[in-house]
């Protein structure tokens, strides 16, 4: 899956716009498209080839993703890089460092689920150096 038309065929939800608003926690291009803001905030977000975002931690509350299209990949601080595909889950619990994002080779798209709390917030880090990217 090497095109922005090909994610779009396979997702089930919209690709959305260009992420502009977030792109300096990225490395490469990605696209956000808000599913729900209400009660719980879910959005899609897709990555280009071999995008991905910084390290970041969830404050307050963590981060449920649903994997709906294409090869990515999740890493927890201290712990190897896990490859991920449609219908995988990955459960981030609060305060935990982490990145997640596409494959070199592949397009990705999840859902992000924001998982409600009190005092909730992003905390955007470092950029993911290509030493932790499994190149596969």
């Amino acid at each position: 899956m090497n095109r922005l038309e090909d994610i779009k065929s396979e997702s089930p939800f919209p690709v959305g716009e260009e992420n502009t608003a977030f792109a300096k926690y990225f490395i490469g291009k990605s696209y956000l498209s808000y599913l729900s803001e209400q009660q719980i905030g879910i959005a899609n977000v897709t990555f280009e080839p071999g995008c991905r975002n910084h390290w970041h931690i969830h404050h307050g509350g963590g981060q449920i993703l649903l994997c709906t299209a294409g090869r990515g990949y999740y890493q927890a601080w201290g712990q190897e890089a896990r490859e991920l595909h449609p219908g995988d889950v990955v459960n981030i619990p609060q305060e935990e460092k982490h990145w997640h994002g596409a494959a070199p080779d592949n397009w990705f798209s999840h859902i992000a689920i924001s998982v409600p709390a009190e005092n909730v917030g992003c905390e955007w880090l470092e950029p993911v150096t290509d030493e932790y990217v499994v190149l596969k």
